[in-house]
């Protein structure tokens, strides 16, 4: 027939198979992306010999990286799919891109000895990424533990990692003794960051500002970036210093947590351990009750 004839029933509605993904979880994964991207390129940067601008890409990518979890939270973004995309970008980012600098900057000079020592960085950095994601669903730990972090975490042991190649942009010497001595220093803080040392996380810092600090806080952030553009090397260097100075007090003040709960443990159980006399009608007449 040229022309079938007209059917008023409509066509059965097909329901999609999939859902619509609101733009709200997009949004951190884009920026995940993008720091994913900033780290491809500093490998990139670093093979052409562009230490500065390699450096400056690995901590624009820890930036981003700070950023997109703490977006996707006040979003209310957070996801599976992003959780595991943000570990496979901090993998590459902060385990295999750091690593590949140093090995280019002097590491190679060592020949086998420091392309394992690269390498032993780079298994570290997926090793503490891969028992972060383990550790994070864990019913058992305290509500307290949430402010730290076992281990260093992947974005401070990039940046950590990369001092000596700070200084000899302050005019440090770089002789085979400077290289021998940043062998030994990957191997520390890559054992740093797969150990139990507890460490400040930093998490729960700065969801409420109170309104007298608005504006110096303003005026510290500026200043901060200001003084991180004009002058890289020495900020990124007092910075790490500062950093690992500070490692030891958040393993004391770990302690002191772990203490507390000790003794508010050991007060709790108190009175079950204590002596408790029986009931005057249950007691044995013919029997003396002693009190221990």
């Amino acid at each position: 027939m040229v022309f079938p004839p007209f059917d008023p029933a409509p066509p059965p509605f097909r329901q999609r198979r999939f859902k619509a993904i609101p733009v709200r979880t997009l949004l951190p994964n884009l920026i995940t992306l993008l720091a994913l991207c900033a780290g491809l390129t500093a490998i990139r940067l670093a093979v052409e010999g562009k230490l500065e601008l390699a450096l400056a890409a690995i901590v624009f990518a820890a930036v981003l990286d700070g950023v997109d979890g703490r977006i996707a939270r006040m979003l209310k973004g957070t996801s599976k799919f992003g959780a595991e995309l943000d570990s496979l970008a901090d993998f590459v980012n902060f385990g295999v891109t750091p690593a590949l600098i140093l090995y280019f900057w002097g590491l190679h000079e060592l020949k086998s000895a420091g392309w394992i020592v690269a390498l032993v960085f780079a298994i570290c950095a997926g090793l503490r990424l891969a028992r972060f994601n383990v550790m994070i669903d864990d019913p058992n730990k305290p509500a307290w533990a949430g402010n730290f972090f076992t281990g260093i975490p992947a974005p401070a042991g990039a940046i950590t990692v990369l001092l000596p190649i700070y200084l000899s942009f302050l005019g440090a010497p770089t002789s085979l003794v400077t290289i021998w001595i940043t062998l030994f220093y990957t191997l520390a803080i890559a054992l740093l960051m797969v150990s139990r040392l507890p460490v400040f996380s930093g998490k729960r810092v700065g969801k409420r500002v109170p309104p007298e600090m608005v504006l110096p806080l303003f005026v510290v952030s500026v200043l901060f970036v200001a003084l991180l553009i004009s002058y890289p090397w020495i900020v990124l260097s007092i910075g790490t210093a500062v950093y690992l100075a500070c490692l030891p007090l958040g393993w004391m003040a770990y302690r002191d947590y772990e203490r507390k709960d000790a003794e508010a443990a050991a007060a709790g159980a108190a009175p079950d351990t204590a002596f408790t006399p029986p009931p005057a009608e249950e007691a044995d007449p013919e029997r003396p009750t002693r009190l221990n």
